[in-house]
Order: C-alpha cells, then structure tokens, then sequence
C-alpha cells in the first residue's frame, strides 16, 4: 500500500504502536503526538479511509457530545510495524524528526 510517511503520520503510527489494540481518542493522540487538530484529524481520517484505522463513536451521557475512537485495523497493525525503522527504544516519531542517536 502505497502512503505517504510525513512526519506527522510517522508520529501518529508511533502513537498508535504504543498501544496497539487500544481505542484511542483524537484529543489524547493530540496530547502524545503534539500535533495541532488541523493536523492531526486529516492524518486520522487518511488512515481511516485506506482502512488503517477503525473508529467509532462513543455513547456519552445526556448533555455531553459524543467522542469518535480510533484503533488500528489488523491490516492498519501489520503496516505500522512493517514501517517501524527504528530501534524498539527509539520509536518511529522519533526517527521522523532525526532524534535517534546512533
């Protein structure tokens, strides 16, 4: 499957890889990855759209919106892996953005 690895996507897969089976929320993927929401939600949709990711909206009490999830797909899962260059303790954003000291 051909995609697009920017750096920003990078960071997003690492994200994902940290807890790989999870449901994930956009705003904490936000926290982890430091990506802006005009960055972060077109990655995420992306994915989503080439069936990398699953999502789901949460049910939410009366009065509070609900929350759109997201977690890897088995095929989403196998990709992030296969692109993971970089050593166990050094992480793929961290490739990205050239921080692995060799």
């Amino acid at each position: 499957m051909k995609l697009r690895l920017s750096p920003q996507t990078v960071l997003v897969l690492d994200a994902f890889l940290d807890q790989a089976e999870e449901w994930q929320y956009g705003y904490d993927l936000s926290r982890v990855t430091g990506l802006k929401s005009g960055t972060l939600y077109p990655i995420l949709m992306r994915l989503a759209e080439r069936k990398l990711l699953e999502t789901q909206w949460e049910a939410s009490d009366p009065g509070k919106p609900p929350r759109h999830m997201y977690r890897f797909t088995p095929e989403g899962l196998r990709f992030a892996r296969a692109n993971a260059t970089a050593p166990a303790s050094g992480g793929l954003g961290q490739v990205a953005l050239g921080l692995v000291v060799r």
